[in-house]
């Protein structure tokens, strides 16, 4: 959630990023009103608290003839305290309604618009396999790599199985991306697919997001759909120390998301499924350091992308196609030859300290002050569409797919992934 002194100091601020996302700008003159409500409904009580402490202790020392009047005067007094408490109550949740109900303040330089409103930043690399191409289903059932069929007729549609060398594709994609992330001092980390309703909101995705989220009734925990909401939540409640940098973490897990709304979209194939691992960049630091640090996320990223030789191009995502929760988003996304498209592969999101206020998760200062801490997260690899844009752009005429050197190792040395008979 954002920052209420920003609010009060900058309303118009805060407007503007309303208006850059497509969102309500009303909504900050909700907030203010429910802000100014609650001061005052905690001003009012605390006044009422104060009288009554006072009545309760002038009981003892009245004359006796004047006691009966101050009882009756005490009871109506925590009377009213009870009732001002209870408004006070009140006014705290219609705070914290109109307050989750805001995303975070964009950062300086963001595009305003939506989906298609992105800019360009630069393009990496060169097509080298023309619209005549394979498609990546077709490439990997030649392979014996992916089975979408057995998917399909075990779980439901968007659903496939990784078989033979496309396991080991999957495999050699998260070691390598795992490897990359220590060496650039990055903590490994297998984390939970199931998470509290609370580590869900603290992320910000069950606001916009929430028709995307598997959830289980009957436990009341949440499926995830990135491992940046166990990572976010891990350090919930806490008071972290900075003083040697930045605390990153790479979490690798299973992803589930419904894909409510992509009736009919990208329907052939694994690149929008229900199920999916993923390696994933998480970053807790101070919101001095965000932007900087937001900047290395997106260059560890292309290291990624430049040793898996794809050609891939980076956008500055527009403020209306941005989560809640990000500031500022940069995707990468790789040539599709087949579609004779882009497809997102990766994105970095800085997300100031709109997660740590919700999650509780501050930073001491050298001074000894608490703040909110600013977190940030990042794609390293989303294996399903990492295998797809590998298989495209590799392919060879004979229908082998060329294995980049960076995975060569994690493969026993092969240099082809070769169709089986």
């Amino acid at each position: 959630m954002i920052d209420l002194r920003t609010l009060r100091d900058d309303p118009e601020r805060v407007r503007a990023s309303q208006r850059h996302r497509g969102a309500d700008p009303a909504a900050v003159d909700t907030l203010l009103a429910a802000d100014a409500a609650r001061r005052a409904a905690i001003s009012v009580a605390d006044e009422l608290r104060a009288e009554s402490n006072t009545a309760s202790k002038g009981i003892q020392a009245a004359a006796p003839d004047e006691r009966a009047a101050l009882i009756v005067r005490a009871k109506q007094l925590k009377d009213a305290v009870r009732d001002a408490e209870l408004e006070q109550g009140h006014a705290e949740d219609a705070l914290r309604a109109a307050h989750l109900a805001i995303a975070n303040v964009v950062e300086d330089g963001v595009p305003p618009g939506g989906e298609d409103d992105y800019v360009l930043l630069e393009e990496v690399g060169a097509p080298t396999v023309g619209p005549d191409a394979k498609d990546h289903l077709e490439l990997g059932e030649r392979l014996g790599a992916i089975d979408v069929e057995r998917g399909a007729k075990v779980s439901g549609s968007r659903f496939y199985f990784l078989t033979g060398v496309g396991a080991l594709l999957e495999l050699a994609l998260v070691n390598a991306a795992m490897a990359q992330a220590v060496s650039a001092g990055f903590t490994p980390m297998i984390v939970p697919a199931l998470v509290r309703p609370e580590a869900m909101e603290g992320t910000g995705f069950l606001g916009a997001h929430a028709a995307e989220v598997y959830r289980l009734e009957a436990d009341d925990l949440y499926l995830v759909g990135t491992s940046e909401v166990p990572l976010a939540a891990y350090h919930s409640g806490e008071v972290l120390d900075l003083s040697g940098g930045p605390l990153r973490y790479a979490g690798f897990s299973s992803c589930f998301r419904r894909e409510a709304g992509s009736y009919g979209k990208d329907t052939r194939g694994i690149i929008r499924v229900h199920q999916f691992d993923k390696v994933e960049m998480f970053v807790f630091t101070t919101v001095e350091q965000a932007y900087d640090e937001h900047r290395r996320l997106l260059a560890w990223e292309k290291e990624f992308l430049d040793a898996l030789e794809l050609p891939y191009r980076v956008i500055d995502v527009a403020a209306g196609d941005l989560g809640s929760s990000a500031a500022r988003k940069f995707d990468c996304e790789a040539w599709l030859p087949s579609q004779q498209r882009w497809l997102e592969l990766t994105s970095t999101s800085n997300c100031t300290d709109f997660q740590a206020r919700r999650l509780g998760v501050r930073v001491r200062g050298e001074d000894g002050s608490l703040t909110p801490a600013a977190t940030l997260n990042g794609t390293l690899c989303a294996v399903p569409r990492t295998i797809v844009a590998l298989l495209e752009n590799h392919q060879q005429p004979d229908g082998a797919v060329r294995v980049p050197a960076l995975l060569q190792p994690y493969l026993g040395g092969r240099e082809l992934l070769e169709p089986v008979s």
